[in-house]
């Protein structure tokens, strides 16, 4: 066999196994020629003319350089345990449970409020008053179903100064309701709606001093109306406190990283098991530059407990009376304990005493010299409360704390108070708190 025949097996060979190879998932083989000089361009000739170096470039050309890539596997995911599986599976069926279960009691709120707009009307000719024209806001939030006689509790600032109440039930049904009672200094209100008893599905209320940081935190309301929302989150903090539109705080308040929107606000905020543990009413707001707010990561809510000794004296007399002192007054911090020589920072000192208030009628002090704390101007040389009845006080929110679960008009409490480096006992009368909370001058 001359070289002519065997170079042409030899490229016959090499064709069958690039077919071959071609025929191999996922594997790419490449073949690199180099480039033949003429000589090896030009017809062949007889091994004995074109010598040993022609040889050489007709073995060269005839061998190929094969260059060969590892197979490209397409990823998979990693499979999860059977454990996990079935954890995952739980909480979804929870939480699906949860709310088939929960939602009939929520409800949608919109509300109309009618206030004077600046448009002013043309002259009319004389004799003819000229009309003063309302205008018409509208706003909406949440709320649920406490009861089957149609009482529903929401927030303060969702009904206030409102003209018109209507609320829709989960399936669609619109109804208008009257405001029964509120509350500004706990941002909390009731309605009532009047449809058959046998139609409402009240919720089940929970025991807000249980709830724990890290719980989960379920929430049901109707964020930028999107009606029957569903958001999930934890407990984030507790024993916060808000200030209220009348300028008192409200204290307890749960916070909580479940988105809350607006129009979520007077909806419940719920454990795992379904209870009300909170009435969802303020979040740190994220601005846009066209003023609409949203979820900053940040909410609050009204402690139900707190709820739940509010809400029945709304039903029956359209109020609630809270205790009042009759005092400003802040936490006993590191300097102010320094600047006052006390044994350690701990109580509420007494910085001013309302005039003709329990405070002052119990014979409390308030401070006589300022010092800087922080930057800031603050008035020391007071009493330093440090507990009320059977109650410690490490910090003013524990009075406003005792107040709100224990105090009420009329009822005597003990204060136990620091003055002038000796322990002291005085007795205050709790009065009625008024309508504003007042400043000092």
């Amino acid at each position: 066999m001359n070289d002519a025949s065997r170079m042409i097996l030899i490229s016959i060979g090499l064709a069958l196994t690039t077919v071959a190879c071609s025929a191999l998932p996922s594997i790419q083989v490449y073949l690199e020629w180099p480039q033949l000089d003429s000589a090896a361009s030009t017809p062949m000739a007889p091994t004995g003319e074109r010598g040993d170096e022609g040889h050489a470039a007709l073995a060269q050309a005839a061998v190929p350089s094969p260059i060969y890539l590892p197979p490209t596997v397409p990823p998979s995911p990693t499979p999860l345990p059977e454990a996990v599986l079935q954890q995952n599976l739980a909480e979804d069926q929870l939480l699906i449970h949860l709310y088939e279960r929960v939602s009939p009691s929520v409800v949608s709120i919109q509300t109309t409020r009618a206030t004077r707009s600046g448009f002013i009307h043309p002259p009319l000719p004389q004799g003819i008053p000229t009309p003063q024209l309302p205008f018409r806001e509208s706003g909406e939030g949440s709320g649920f179903v406490i009861d089957t006689q149609g009482h529903i509790v929401t927030n303060h600032h969702v009904i206030a100064d409102t003209s018109e109440v209507l609320v829709t039930f989960y399936e669609g049904t619109s109804v208008p309701a009257t405001i029964v009672g509120s509350d500004p200094d706990s941002d909390l209100a009731v309605i009532k709606v009047n449809v058959p008893s046998e139609s409402l599905r009240p919720v089940v209320w929970g025991d807000s001093d249980r709830v724990k940081v890290g719980q989960r935190a379920i929430a049901i309301g109707n964020p930028f109306g999107y009606e029957n929302t569903l958001t999930v989150g934890i407990i984030s903090g507790l024993s916060r406190s808000l200030p209220a539109s009348t300028g008192y705080r409200i204290p307890e308040i749960i916070q909580t990283d479940t988105a809350i929107n607006p129009g979520n606000s007077g909806g419940p905020l719920l454990n795992t098991q379904g209870e009300v543990i909170g009435v969802n009413t303020a979040i740190v707001p994220n601005i846009n530059l066209f003023g609409e707010r949203s979820f900053l990561g940040i909410g609050f809510a009204v402690p139900s407990n707190m709820a739940q000794r509010v809400v029945p004296e709304l039903i029956a007399k359209g109020s609630y009376d809270h205790p009042w002192l009759g005092f400003w007054g802040t936490d006993v911090v590191p300097q102010i304990a320094a600047a006052m020589n006390l044994p350690e920072a701990r109580g509420a000192l007494v910085i001013e005493v309302v005039p003709n208030s329990p405070a002052a009628n119990a014979g409390l002090r308030g401070g006589t010299r300022e010092i800087e704390v922080l930057g800031r101007p603050v008035t020391i040389g007071g009493d330093v409360i440090i507990g009320i009845d059977d109650t410690a006080v490490r910090r003013f929110d524990d009075i406003l704390v005792y107040l709100s679960r224990k105090g009420t008009v009329g009822r005597q409490v003990t204060l136990t108070i620091i003055r002038d480096g000796q322990t002291q006992t005085l007795s205050a009368t709790l009065a009625k708190r008024p309508p504003q909370a007042l400043q000092r001058d």
